[in-house]
């Protein structure tokens, strides 16, 4: 084998084949040792984790590492309802986390509850934002000066995509 000198991210590279690990570059690594492993980790075993009847009301939505402000938090969606099953469980799920990865990941959890029917009620509050943009596009189209039409229209634009 030969050595190389590789001044962008290491000082000495060997030639040939090497790991994924270290063909990643120094920040990517720092971000996935820090964040993206253990929450990739917790999707694939949350079955394990927390159980077959717990697996089908809830799943984790973001892990915040910690800081110097605050502790390490997973956030739990929890299908409405179920929220004080959870809340019993709670540290079963934290004893379970921490054996799992064999230190202490996680200091906290915390709670969102969703419900599946809310979805439909936000699509008719949608319809409703429509009308009343219709409704003012007519009042756009009645303004005589073309400048001021266009800011409007494109302003009309910009909260039709939020």
């Amino acid at each position: 084998m030969q050595f190389k000198n590789n001044t962008k991210q290491r000082n000495v590279a060997i030639q040939g084949l090497r790991s994924f690990k270290d063909t990643l570059p120094k920040n990517v690594k720092k971000i996935i040792n820090k964040k993206g492993h253990i929450y990739s980790e917790t999707l694939n075993n949350w079955k394990y984790i927390v159980g077959e009847d717990l697996f089908k009301v809830c799943y984790p939505k973001t892990f915040k590492n910690s800081n110097r402000f605050g502790v390490s938090t997973l956030v739990i969606m929890v299908k409405r309802g179920h929220e004080v099953d959870m809340e019993y469980s709670k540290k079963d799920i934290l004893d379970k986390m921490n054996s799992f990865f064999g230190y202490s990941v996680v200091e906290k959890l915390k709670f969102i509850s969703f419900d599946n029917e809310q979805k439909i009620f936000a699509k008719d509050v949608s319809d409703n934002k429509n009308e009343a943009i219709n409704k003012y596009q007519n009042k756009i189209n009645d303004v005589k000066n073309d400048k001021i039409k266009k800011s409007l229209i494109e302003l009309t634009k910009v909260f039709k995509e939020k």
